[in-house]
């Protein structure tokens, strides 16, 4: 496995404006697994999943330890960099200097802060709950992550989810970048892209941009690579909500058919399943030291 900083600079390695690298959400290690033996350049390690594994709110409220630990298994099962998605950072700066350091012991490559008001509201909720800090005090939060991490910090700014306009998304992310963020990324709740679109083009790409296109799916990442100024895009949820549909299609036809051997062919063997979890491994440690 490669150390933690190693994995920081990789990613750092990886945001290129030209080129961006596509992450891949993930709520759980099988996730993470899945999503680097397909390729994917990183890992993001997704709040709103982890909560829907939970089956609770997106709403700051499974404590950081649960997020920490899974976050941490993640990195013990595969070797993509991970971007760990720690909403508004458990607090205010004081959490956000307890906070990261545990972060980058479990061997993160990046944080992600965002600007809200803790605790946070899913930012595409219908009618969420969208309040903001100041600028300033978010600017305290990125330098003491970035005192106590040793990996990227990517601020959050949800200035357009919370509707203030480009105006003030611009600013912010320049009063971001400014305190030290490594990237900035710009989110909306827009079903059209042209929000983030005018965004990019205004932006003057002192620091990467990260966007996640969950809302306007028809931005695709050639779109992205044209602008010029996105080194990452993050598949936001795409893990938990591909889950779901997959649970609940298998669950619906073996209730309908009054059995299971309609969707045998339809699932994962129980071959691949040894695989993912490292039968082989366990084999060899079997036969190297059991006595």
């Amino acid at each position: 496995m490669t150390s933690r900083n190693e994995r920081a600079e990789a990613l750092r390695a990886l945001l290129n404006p030209h080129d961006p690298a596509i992450a891949m959400a993930a709520h759980n290690p099988l996730a993470a697994k899945l999503a680097a033996e397909a390729g994917f350049a990183a890992i993001w390690g997704s709040g709103f999943e982890l909560s829907a594994s939970y089956a609770v709110p997106d709403a700051s409220i499974l404590p950081m330890g649960t997020h920490l630990e899974m976050i941490r298994s993640m990195g013990e099962v595969q070797d993509t960099p991970i971007v760990a998605d720690i909403d508004t950072g458990f607090g205010n700066a004081v959490n956000v200097a307890y906070a990261v350091p545990r972060y980058a012991a479990a061997g993160v490559a990046a944080v992600v802060l965002e600007d809200k008001t803790f605790p946070k509201d899913s930012s595409l909720r219908p009618g969420g709950r969208q309040e903001l800090v100041p600028a300033g005090e978010f600017q305290g939060k990125i330098e003491a992550a970035r005192a106590h991490g040793g990996m990227l910090v990517i601020a959050r700014t949800e200035a357009l989810i919370a509707g203030q306009g480009e105006a003030e998304a611009l600013r912010r992310g320049a009063a971001y970048a400014e305190a030290g963020a490594d990237a900035v990324l710009i989110h909306s709740k827009s079903k059209s892209p042209e929000e983030i679109l005018s965004f990019c083009r205004a932006w003057d790409g002192r620091v990467p941009l990260v966007l996640v296109p969950t809302s306007y799916p028809q931005l695709s990442f050639k779109d992205v690579a044209a602008l010029g100024k996105v080194g990452l895009v993050i598949c936001g949820n795409h893990a938990i909500r591909a889950a779901v549909a997959a649970m609940r299609d298998t669950f619906r036809r073996i209730r309908e058919e009054g059995g299971i051997a309609a969707v045998e062919g339809r699932i994962a063997s129980v071959a691949e399943i040894f695989a993912l979890q490292g039968d082989d491994a366990l084999r060899g440690l079997e036969r190297d030291f059991l006595r």
